[in-house]
């Protein structure tokens, strides 16, 4: 059986921390940006993890095993 291929897409979007966890980033900060708060925008810069719920269909499409 071939190799499976990573998704594009999810390849740009997320990314693999050392513990195996996966970073993501916030939406809701590229446009219309003047009528948020400066502390929401401020916080949507950080990244988060994404949820365990997600984890396997991520991890699919980065062709993790």
């Amino acid at each position: 059986m071939p190799k499976m291929k990573t998704k594009g897409s999810a390849k740009k979007r997320f990314t693999i921390t050392g513990t195996g966890k996966i970073k993501r980033k916030h939406a809701y900060k590229s446009h219309i940006l003047t009528k948020k708060s400066k502390k929401r925008k401020r916080n949507l810069t950080y990244f988060g993890i994404i949820d365990k719920a997600d984890e396997k269909n991520v991890k699919l499409t980065l062709a993790m095993r």
